[in-house]
Order: C-alpha cells, then sequence, then structure tokens
C-alpha cells in the first residue's frame, strides 16, 4: 500500500511539472491605430481619426500554470497614432491639409491566458505603453487654381511636451499555436488613458495582428 502511494505520489509530481512550462519567443505584426478626440469644449469637436498603417516588434514570456492556465508578458515597440485628411474646394478654390500623429511607443503587454485547447488560447490583459517620442507631421497644398497663386508647405514638430507618457490600453485576443512553436495572435487594444496635455481627452486604441515563434516546450 505504501509503494502504491509513493508512485501515486511521483506520478503526480510527474504531471505538475508538465504542466508548469516556461517559454520564451519573439513576434512582430501589423498594427491598425487610430486616436479618438473627446471634446469638452464647443470649439473641440468629438471624432476619431482616421487609422494609420504601422507594425509591431518585440520578444515574449509566457509561463503556463497548468494545461489550461498561464500568464504572458511581453516587451515591444510600435509607432502608434493616427492621420487626419480634410479636404475643401469651392470651384478654383481649393484647400487640403493632411495632419498624421506618430507616438513611439514601449508598449508592455501583460496576459492572463486561458487555453481552449493546447493549440488555442484566448488572452485578457493591458497594455502598459511608454511613449518615448511624439510627432506630428502636417502637410499643406491650397490655392485658387491659378499657377503661381497655390501654396504647400510639408512642416513635421515634435509634440512630446503637450502629451502624456502613459498610454494604458486593456486588451483581449486570441492566439494558435502550431506544434513547432510557430504561433499567429490577434487582439484589440481599448486606450482609456488621456494622452493630451491640453482642453479635451486624446485617447488612443490600436489592432493587433501577427505571428512569432516560441522557444522550448515539447
Amino acid at each position: 500500500m505504501k509503494k502504491l502511494l509513493l508512485v501515486a505520489s511521483v506520478v503526480l509530481m510527474g504531471v505538475a511539472v508538465k504542466a508548469q512550462e516556461t517559454r520564451f519567443g519573439v513576434k512582430a505584426g501589423y498594427s491598425l491605430t487610430m486616436l479618438k478626440v473627446d471634446g469638452d469644449q464647443d470649439d473641440l469637436e468629438e471624432r476619431t481619426t482616421d487609422p494609420s498603417h504601422t507594425f509591431y516588434v518585440g520578444g515574449l514570456v509566457e509561463h503556463k500554470f497548468s494545461d489550461t492556465f498561464g500568464i504572458q508578458g511581453e516587451l515591444l515597440y510600435s509607432p502608434l497614432g493616427g492621420k487626419e485628411d480634410y479636404n475643401v474646394s469651392e470651384g478654383q478654390l481649393y484647400f487640403r491639409e493632411k495632419s498624421k500623429v506618430t507616438f513611439g511607443t514601449l508598449l508592455i503587454p501583460v496576459s492572463a491566458k486561458y487555453f481552449i485547447t493546447e493549440n488555442l488560447s484566448v488572452a485578457l490583459g493591458a497594455s502598459f505603453g511608454v511613449i518615448l517620442s511624439a510627432k506630428q507631421k502636417t502637410v499643406i497644398d491650397a490655392g485658387i487654381g491659378i499657377p503661381g497663386l497655390e501654396l504647400e508647405g510639408d512642416d513635421e514638430v515634435d509634440i512630446k511636451d503637450d502629451v502624456n507618457t502613459l498610454n494604458i490600453a486593456p486588451f483581449l485576443g486570441a492566439e494558435f499555436m502550431l506544434e513547432n512553436g510557430l504561433f499567429f495572435d490577434a487582439r484589440y487594444n481599448y486606450g482609456i488613458s488621456d494622452l493630451s496635455k491640453s482642453e479635451g481627452k486624446i485617447t488612443n486604441s490600436f489592432l493587433q495582428v501577427g505571428v512569432g515563434f516560441k522557444f522550448g516546450g515539447n
């Protein structure tokens, strides 16, 4: 009986050790990012910018406590933000202003993962973004349709002093991993932090779709 209990204990310990697994990896992909402006004064219009198409790249560490539950931390870099294109014309008079805001952001996503199967999991967490740089580029094209009477401008300014550094965005995502460690994932990050130091609230939300590889494991 004692031998049977000893064998059972060893087996259970082996299962527990096997279930706990730490893996490191790399990932990269596509980001669709936009800004939302919530005006709190009459001269500030509530609007959402056009999306900017950009990228993200970085590394991760995943730890599984069991076959169904784990946590994951990441360190990513992504140039987030949004853009606007204002265009008006009447007869030969026209005016067009294109503006793009770019936040060079260091992202630290932390999530809890539930494994539906060995290969498929869903994640719930938050991304803590540190804005390293902030720039706004504006291109103006205006005139009255007569050669020589046109106005063109291309200007990029540093707006880092006007932007709050921390960008917190809760997210929901999913991941599918192959047996060799290659995985595909997608998540939507909903920005809740006010990034503007002036009047009105500006938030940054973004969609991420990418591919990566996890080292180690069975």
